[in-house]
């Protein structure tokens, strides 16, 4: 049976077992031990995002390693289970994949690719650099690979844009629209992103000059579907999506079959970012070496590193070169952590793991303290909320506390109990004021999408109190009464990795318990941090 774990969906584990048992029976076919080991593995891989399992490597969870992988292979091959078209499973090349999943996927990736074909403009299919005017003075110095971006944009229907931090993806795709403005001067441009704050740094980073929301407010989400789809397409030349690491299967087919053939797309993203929690990371797949191939000059990657974050940098830097590798990150990044001078943008604390770190608990409360001061003087009905919302949702982006899992010692929820206590179980309402809150919904009709952070906000008395929502950076702030949000709203003070994916803060903290061996996750978690980050791992055992 598969292992208990804390921040494991509580029907995951029985799900797996129960699709284990039911798939043979329902497709008439007798039960194999080890197909239903497999079964039991490709619906845990559901919990990490993946609509796949390797059939090479080690072992994974639920899965016999004496076993593994020559007689799961045979047993694969003897598998009516396997067989097209009606299979449950499909297996290709060295992946085990559900068959719905494989072909949504195999139409997705297909889709693409007939996008990124030669689709020029009607202009010469290239720019030297001298020719690209209106770029900001920082822009205009391309290098090859951001002078390939501008390029592909003019040639190919379809660009994808990688790069790490500071690697220049904003201003090369401010030089991309540029050059395509150029051209085409009345060209209709939508950025977009798949979260709310991805979306408000992208519009800051450009300067607003081109409109910029959320996906699922550009297609116009309804709950239960979208407005936008074949029949209702976008009215767009050029679509830029940021954080396309966020993006998965499902999201990604709504965002093509939204798309009128003559829309440009460009997707700009970091594939050591983690990969999106519902199923199908789109950027991991276009990783592999066929897809590669197949976009040829229409992906670009930027390698050159123009932003220097000191240590911030230099650690996820190594973590990046590593992101496949499978061991613990902070064993081998040790003897680097351990050299780290005091003046060092990252810091390192070990810490007891049977309690929360006081220093951190005594951080939050601070933060909290200034939080409640500004959202006591914040109110729709005061005269002064405006300058004073600005100033809250400033301080509300100084400090991002991360941390892995929501239980156990040093979960989210933990952190939430030691500050909040017996309030946390009460209405929002009631809620220490300046608490932020996480709305965890898409409510297109409140303005608000899911993974939007706010703050409680208001006068001494509950009927005063409001939400705040809002990017800051002078965007209009959204009041919300903390009614219209009952049973969609969760404290804030901390994150998880995931939800705080495509956002920023001046200081982050990353609490890592022991036993989380993610690169891709202390990666992601390091690269929320835009001056000063603090990274707390548990005391080695001898030290305790």
């Amino acid at each position: 049976m598969a292992e208990a774990r804390p921040d494991r969906p509580a029907w995951l584990g029985p799900l797996s077992l129960a699709l284990a048992e039911s798939l043979p029976r329902l497709h008439g076919v007798a039960a194999d031990p080890l197909i239903g080991e497999l079964i039991t593995a490709l619906s845990l891989a559901l919990e990490r995002g993946s609509v796949e399992l390797g059939l090479a490597g080690p072992a994974p969870e639920g899965v016999t390693p004496e076993l593994w992988p020559e007689s799961h292979l045979e047993a694969l091959r003897q598998s009516p289970l396997v067989r097209e078209p009606d299979g449950p499973l499909a297996v290709v090349d060295d992946r085990l994949l559900w068959r719905r999943w494989q072909l949504q996927r195999q139409q997705v990736l297909q889709d693409l690719l007939s996008r990124a074909l030669p689709c020029p403009l009607p202009i010469a299919t290239a720019l030297e650099p001298a020719r690209v005017s209106g770029i900001p003075q920082q822009a205009l110095a391309l290098d090859a690979c951001q002078l390939q971006a501008v390029q592909a944009v003019l040639r190919h229907g379809l660009v994808l844009l990688e790069g790490g931090p500071g690697t220049g993806k904003t201003s090369t795709v401010a030089a991309m629209l540029t050059a395509v403005l150029e051209q085409a001067p009345h060209a209709r441009i939508q950025l977009a992103a798949p979260t709310g704050k991805a979306a408000a740094r992208l519009r800051a980073a450009t300067g607003g000059r081109w409109p910029c929301a959320t996906l699922h407010r550009v297609l116009e989400s309804r709950g239960d579907g979208f407005g936008r789809h074949r029949g209702r397409p976008l009215e767009l030349d050029l679509l830029v999506v940021d954080e396309v690491s966020m993006l998965d299967l499902q999201l990604t087919q709504s965002l093509l079959e939204a798309l009128p053939p003559s829309c440009r797309l460009l997707l700009v993203g970091d594939p050591a970012q983690l990969p999106p929690i519902a199923p199908g990371p789109l950027l991991l797949e276009l990783q592999r070496p066929e897809w590669r191939r197949a976009l040829g000059d229409a992906a670009v990657r930027l390698t050159t590193t123009y932003r220097n974050q000191g240590a911030i940098a230099a650690i996820a830097a190594g973590l990046r070169e590593t992101i496949e590798d499978p061991g613990d990150p902070i064993e081998e990044l040790r003897p680097r952590l351990e050299a780290l001078p005091p003046e060092a943008n990252l810091q390192w604390l070990q810490a007891l793991p049977s309690r929360l770190p006081q220093l951190l608990l005594k951080e939050l409360e601070a933060h909290r303290r200034t939080l409640a001061e500004l959202a006591g003087r914040c109110g729709p009905e005061q005269r002064e909320a405006e300058a004073v919302a600005a100033e809250l949702l400033q301080e509300r982006d100084r400090l991002l506390v991360l941390a892995p899992q929501r239980r156990g010692r040093w979960g989210i929820e933990t952190l939430h109990r030691a500050l909040l206590g017996e309030r946390l179980a009460g209405l929002v309402a009631g809620w220490p004021l300046g608490t932020p809150v996480l709305c965890c919904r898409n409510l297109p009709e409140l303005g608000l999408a899911n993974g939007d952070v706010g703050v409680l906000v208001g006068g001494d008395s509950l009927p005063q109190r409001r939400l705040l929502f809002g990017a800051g950076g002078g965007e209009a702030p959204v009041w919300v009464h903390p009614a219209q949000l009952a049973g969609a709203v969760e404290p804030a003070l901390a994150l998880t990795v995931h939800k705080a994916q495509g956002s920023e803060a001046e200081r982050v903290v990353v609490l890592l318990p022991a036993g989380q061996s993610d690169r891709r996750l202390l990666y992601t978690a390091l690269t929320r941090a835009r001056r000063q980050l603090l990274l707390i791992t548990p005391r080695p055992a001898k030290e305790k």
